[in-house]
């Protein structure tokens, strides 16, 4: 008869004391937190994923970080509960390649693909893991998913893009620079990506008459010559989501500012470096919405397969003051009244 009051004071102790630790677990309006679901992540487990990044410049660095940090604010954070295994490529397809086949031979929570060729060679060699991918132009150009509202199997993603942000520039580029009659374009026509961006801008472009002239590049390094050798032939320059050339963009802007020919380019991060304007958004931002994805797949057992890809619907038109100053280019208040978010967008 004691050993059972015994028994049952114990069991009284450990019902106040887990209902004492649940109280404090509130959420900003004071109520407590609903208990996990049974898809949830259990407590204390481990995560490991593995990222292939074809390589480094500042889109795809802040896109990675954007997916990083929505992992953290999802309680998924690196060094504590998450064991990131990164991969950079260097803009080399044999490297990509054997990294694809690496991560495909270990065992992975998830994978995330950063641009087009990674996420390509990713979907071919891993069978393993939920893949998502990011920084990609046209999932379906590139056959990583055979429909957008449900891919199927075992991908899904963000592009990177939206049709809209291209059309856009080009009006702008048509409407505010009267004596633009011709655009250059340094590109890698080996990445389907650029390949596809090139042929958007070019019909819009034509609907006013101005015509895209391309410089080929095969490696970051002819990247300057190629936009030196559009000096005489273009009156302005544009840089599509081309991972070969924005590893040089640099030189691009060298070669803007000492010919004084306005530079367009199709991402905020080579505005904020020294390209005049884009139309388009943060890549932050962009990476922190595939890691929103990462963590219910994670942490809800959502399969990526039936998860729709996303897409940039958010565009503004990006303008760096700076950049036109250096490039000879009179900022008017018509441009600048075109920026809708003139706080975050008009860069100084």
């Amino acid at each position: 008869m004691g050993k059972r009051i015994w028994a049952s004071a114990l069991l009284a102790v450990a019902l106040m004391t887990a209902a004492g630790c649940g109280a404090k677990n509130t959420n900003e309006g004071g109520s407590a937190s609903p208990a996990p679901s049974a898809g949830g992540a259990a407590e204390g487990k481990t995560y490991s994923i593995a990222i292939s990044q074809i390589v480094e410049h500042p889109s795809l660095d802040a896109t990675r970080e954007g997916f990083l940090a929505a992992l953290k604010d999802a309680g998924i954070v690196e060094g504590d509960n998450l064991k990131v295994d990164f991969n950079n490529a260097q803009s080399d397809q044999s490297n990509n390649l054997s990294i694809a086949q690496k991560i495909a031979s270990g065992k992975n929570d998830l994978v995330l693909a950063i641009a087009t060729p990674s996420a390509q060679a990713v979907a071919e060699k891993v069978k393993n893991a939920p893949i998502l991918f990011a920084a990609v132009t046209d999932p379906l150009d590139a056959k990583l998913v055979t429909s957008l509202d449900k891919p199927g199997g075992n991908i899904s993603g963000a592009s990177d893009t939206n049709p809209d942000a291209i059309v856009q520039l080009m009006d702008f580029i048509a409407s505010d620079f009267p004596k633009v009659k011709s655009v250059g374009l340094v590109i890698n026509e080996g990445e389907s990506n650029a390949v596809i961006m090139a042929k958007n801008a070019e019909q819009a472009l034509a609907k006013h008459d101005i015509k895209l002239v391309k410089a080929p590049v095969s490696n970051t390094s002819e990247v300057k010559q190629a936009a030196e050798s559009l000096v005489g032939r273009a009156d302005a320059l544009f840089t599509t989501l081309d991972n070969t050339v924005i590893s040089g963009v640099d030189t691009i802007i060298q070669v803007a500012n000492s010919k004084k020919l306005p530079f367009f380019s199709s991402d905020r991060d080579t505005v904020e470096k020294g390209a005049f304007a884009t139309v388009g958004f943060k890549y932050y931002d962009h990476g922190y919405q595939v890691g929103q994805m990462a963590a219910e797949v994670l942490k809800d057992g959502k399969k990526v397969g039936d998860m729709k890809v996303g897409m940039q619907e958010k565009l503004d038109l990006i303008l760096n003051l700076k950049a036109a100053e250096a490039q000879g280019i009179d900022v008017t208040d018509d441009m600048k009244a075109k920026v809708k978010d003139q706080e975050t967008n008009i860069i100084q």
